[in-house]
């Protein structure tokens, strides 16, 4: 079976036309396009399809922004989209949205071994609740419940719930972050502005000196992966502790989830991030953060975590909702 999927966030909106077929996918064609480029996304749809002189009778979405029935607000997009304006849009009757994160979750059970890298074996029960959270353009959470003989993806915008700070340090980027934003979320430190957030706080602290050539790095390129760079290079004091300090937060908001949702399945990181820092995560404070839940820590240390390097499990995960309509 053909269909159209896509994976569309703040940055870019990927489409791709993709071969179904049971609990198989494959990616046939794949565009990309930059998503504050246009007005909405049929527009993207409708030039897809143009350039690949194809349009699939199915389509599945998954979109960056919380779904209320059929309605879609993007919070790092100006866009609003509806289901049904959507598919007689795009002429494609069958279609269908979802949240970014529940492609994601039904892209899982697409991944073979040699698409993950895990950073705590532990010990899963089979069937267990699964958890999932991933930084990019924002931060994206949902988890998966088993029902009958499937797991089922639900949705969660927890990335957007307040940010809990550990430590004098934590407290200090709490303050400095609340007097720009009056209110700080989750999202505002693991994120690719957050990473950047973080790094202006440390500056200001003085806890490291900035660089000048950084600074002139920074001005010119994508500042989260100028930092990025320079931490695993470990060619910049105030980059590294940057990171340090995100992958701490990224560890404990991780650990918080699966608390959340008792997620004895696994946790699984996914978004643009985790697979660029995966070194970092293994090595820094991310699992030492993600176990320090108290008197459950023991819980914690018995969750697999694991990072998703496949960067298709979303596209795939939305053609695997797209080959399953009606």
């Amino acid at each position: 079976m053909i269909v159209l999927a896509g994976d569309v966030g703040g940055t870019n909106a990927r489409l791709a036309i993709v071969e179904v077929d049971g609990r198989t996918a494959r990616i046939a064609r794949e565009r990309r396009y930059p998503s504050r480029d246009y007005p909405g996304l049929a527009p993207i749809v409708r030039r897809f399809c143009e350039e690949e002189a194809t349009r699939p009778d199915r389509a599945c979405f998954g979109i960056a922004c919380p779904l209320v029935r059929d309605d879609c607000t993007a919070p790092n997009l100006p866009w609003t989209i509806n289901g049904r304006a959507l598919a007689a849009e795009t002429g494609i009757p069958r279609t269908r949205m979802i949240n970014d994160f529940v492609a994601v979750g039904y892209g899982i059970e697409l991944l073979g071994a040699a698409d993950l890298v895990t950073l705590q074996v532990g010990r899963p029960e089979p069937q267990g609740p699964i958890a999932l959270i991933g930084a990019g353009t924002g931060l994206g959470q949902g988890f998966l419940i088993w029902e009958r003989d499937h797991y089922r993806v639900l949705p969660s915008e927890g990335g957007h719930g307040d940010y809990a700070a550990r430590g004098n340090l934590q407290a200090g980027l709490l303050q400095f972050l609340d007097r720009q934003f009056d209110r700080v979320s989750w999202e505002r430190l693991l994120s690719g502005p957050g990473l950047v957030n973080i790094y202006r706080y440390l500056l200001a602290s003085a806890v490291a000196p900035e660089q000048a050539a950084v600074r002139v790095e920074l001005e010119k390129e994508d500042p989260a992966a100028v930092i990025a760079g320079h931490a695993l290079a470990k060619t910049d004091c105030l980059s590294d502790r940057a990171l340090d300090l995100f992958s701490e937060i990224f560890g404990a908001q991780a650990g918080n989830l699966a608390l959340t949702v008792v997620s004895t399945g696994g946790v699984y990181l996914a978004g643009g991030i985790a697979p660029r820092i995966v070194e970092r995560l293994k090595s820094g404070p991310f699992l030492t953060a993600f176990r320090d839940k108290g008197r459950l820590s023991e819980l914690l240390s018995r969750i697999p975590v694991h990072v998703i390097m496949n960067p298709n499990g979303a596209l795939l995960g939305a053609a695997a909702v797209a080959g399953r309509m009606g």
